[in-house]
């Protein structure tokens, strides 16, 4: 019998088989050991960091010989920890004395052998099928954190390695720091613009909206009018609504409030006026049939129908209404507010706590966001995009 065709002894290892992803790790190792060759600096060696140097050869030894022998989830982690220890590597050398921003050839290759681990990661990651659910859904989910955390290394080795100008663009690292001293003003500017002008301006914004719309329904004529005015008004900008508010009503939170209010007011409108038309027409002749009152059609058939529309609406105007109340506040405001210290700090080249006014920003619109998609899932489960999720 062949070779080819000999049957496997019993007592010899499994055989893992070689995806694209394992392919990849050891190009990775391989890499890894090309950058640790060439110079690190034009005037200093790789021996100027030997703490690196030992990450680097950790995650060599991780990603090349080790993980090909290795499948699944325990493939999976080991493939994390070595891209782990490449961007500590990486990152660590970026900020180490006389190296930084003077960035060799070495480094270079480094960040390419880490954008290449991740990227193998991420496909390792999509192509697992663990056999609990609470592991698939934490693989869901490591997916865009590893690829976001590759991007934040890829930002902070840049700024420092190459010394881009803070003036240009902090390193994260600057800007965390920026956030975690600066705590008290993002708090009071957060009140301020969030809690004072956001939250109550979409409030009010959005269930006028939704209350025109159902009285534009009942009353038909009202709703030929609204919907082309609705139209008219999302159109304008609103670098020319906000000084109008402002004057109207003053420099502090209630022009913001206003601003808002009429950025939520129509898609509020025109998204209930079309989720309202969504019953079928069989359905509607159900219940004109059983006698059922517009009341009582528009509460157990028509609002349930209409649903997905409104929390289309609900998650659109969290976004239109923290642009809307941050931009206003350019046009005039107390000494406190996110809109108030961009603009500032810009006149004062503080970008790094420009950057993290957009952080406190950032995470306030995900949070909304999520928490509005979190009980759209609940109220809507019976929608198909709700299905198995």
């Amino acid at each position: 019998m062949s070779e080819a065709t000999a049957p496997r002894d019993r007592d010899d290892p499994p055989v893992v088989p070689m995806t694209t992803a394992t392919l990849a790790a050891i190009a990775v190792a391989g890499l890894i050991l090309l950058g640790l060759v060439a110079p690190l600096g034009p005037s200093v060696g790789w021996s100027a960091a030997p703490i690196q140097v030992g990450l680097l050869i950790l995650a060599f030894v991780v990603l090349g010989p080790l993980l090909p022998r290795l499948a699944g989830g325990v493939g999976v982690a080991a493939h994390a920890v070595g891209v782990a220890l490449a961007a500590a590597a990486v990152v660590a050398t970026a900020h180490a004395a006389g190296i930084s921003g003077r960035v060799g050839l070495g480094l270079t290759i480094e960040i390419v052998a880490l954008w290449l681990g991740s990227w193998a990661l991420v496909e390792r990651l999509t192509a697992w099928r663990p056999g609990s659910a609470l592991l698939g859904r934490l693989a869901d989910a490591a997916v865009p954190i590893v690829f976001g955390a590759f991007l934040f290394v890829l930002w902070e080795t840049i700024t420092i390695g190459w010394g881009v100008p803070s003036v240009l663009l902090p390193a994260p690292s600057a800007i965390a720091l920026r956030f975690v001293g600066a705590l008290p003003i993002l708090g009071a500017d957060f009140v301020q613009t969030v809690v004072r002008a956001v939250i109550p301006g979409w409030a009010i914004g959005s269930a006028a909206g939704i209350l025109v719309a159902i009285l534009a329904d009942r009353v038909p004529f009202l709703g030929r009018g609204l919907i082309p005015l609705g139209d008219f008004v999302s159109a304008l900008p609103i670098i020319g609504i906000a000084p109008i508010m402002v004057m109207w009503f003053g420099f502090d939170w209630p022009s913001k409030v206003a601003v808002v209010v009429v950025m939520t007011f129509f898609p509020a409108l025109v998204n209930t006026v079309a989720g309202l038309a969504a019953a079928g027409r069989l359905e509607r002749d159900l219940m004109r049939s059983w006698g059922a009152s517009w009341g009582t059609t528009l509460l157990r058939l028509r609002l349930p129908a209409a649903m997905p529309h409104v929390f289309a609406a609900l998650k659109l105007n969290s976004t239109f209404a923290l642009i809307g109340a941050i931009v206003a506040e350019f046009f005039g405001t107390p000494i406190v507010g996110m809109g108030f210290r961009i603009s500032t700090e810009v006149g004062r080249m503080g970008l790094d706590m420009v950057w993290a006014e957009i952080v406190v920003a950032a995470l306030t619109g995900s949070t909304l966001y999520a928490v509005l998609a979190f009980v759209e899932r609940r109220v809507t489960f019976w929608h198909p995009s709700n299905r198995g999720r």
